[in-house]
């Protein structure tokens, strides 16, 4: 089989990670921001709506396997296997890629997120409200704990993927928004449920970046959690599918 062209993965992870960001910071944004048509729908809209951005996210990036999340990246290189996707080796090179893809695609998203809700941005007091749109912060700020839960949350996610398909793509959309839903909803409360690490920094860096009237600080200090608790938890799940399938 032809090798997928290393263009070809960074766009198609560029434009799923993008998709998966915007629907996601914007279900937070339409529950959350002053003047919003959803403000006050709650929890339950905002894990279905990241749900869908999930469902969404997989088929635009399904040339490249639909990673859309660098844990899902690093569970497949600790599960041992030979490809990313179909046609798409593990090295170096193409770990980057993805890692590139999924970091860019996350930024892009959140700023036509804010794009989208511009106006409500500027309606909006409370800084904090405005972060929570972007990126995600504990319920109780408690660095181990929290990565603890990261862990435990990405471990899931990443192992299901690879015990039932290999990648998002193969997996399908629709199981794989399922999954995410039910993580929100059993593991989320503790820490928002990043189980991505592109998922906050990205948004974390729009936040920081965008010129958003009374948006505070961007939280760098809790910004390491989201990602190495991810990639902990990813790392462990490679790792025990690849010991479950001996």
């Amino acid at each position: 089989m032809d090798t997928v062209g290393l263009w070809t993965v960074f766009g198609s992870e560029v434009t799923g990670t993008a998709i998966l960001i915007l629907l996601g910071v914007g279900v937070v944004a339409n529950v959350l921001l002053a003047k919003s048509g959803g403000l006050g729908g709650g929890y339950i809209v905002i894990i279905f709506g990241w749900g869908l951005a999930v469902f969404a996210g997989v088929y635009a990036a399904a040339s490249s396997g639909a990673h859309i999340n660098p844990a899902v990246t690093v569970g497949l290189w600790a599960s041992g296997t030979d490809e990313y996707a179909p046609g798409v080796p593990v090295t170096i090179t193409t770990t980057l890629v993805y890692f590139a893809g999924e970091l860019v695609g996350a930024v892009i998203g959140a700023v036509l997120a804010w794009a989208a809700y511009r106006k409500h941005y500027e309606a909006e007091e409370d800084a904090g409200t405005i972060l929570g749109t972007f990126s995600t912060g504990p319920a109780i700020k408690s660095p181990v704990d929290n990565v603890v839960s990261e862990i435990v949350g990405t471990f899931v996610l990443v192992y299901i993927i690879l015990r039932f398909g290999d990648s998002p793509a193969e997996l399908g959309a629709l199981p794989v928004a399922l999954l995410v839903v039910g993580i929100g909803a059993s593991l989320g409360g503790p820490t928002g449920y990043a189980i991505n690490p592109a998922r906050d920094l990205g948004p974390r860096i729009a936040h920081t970046l965008l010129p958003i009237k009374n948006k505070g600080t961007s939280n760098w200090g809790y910004a390491w959690v989201p990602i190495v608790g991810p990639i902990i938890g990813a790392t462990l799940a490679g790792l025990f599918a690849q010991f479950v399938a001996i």
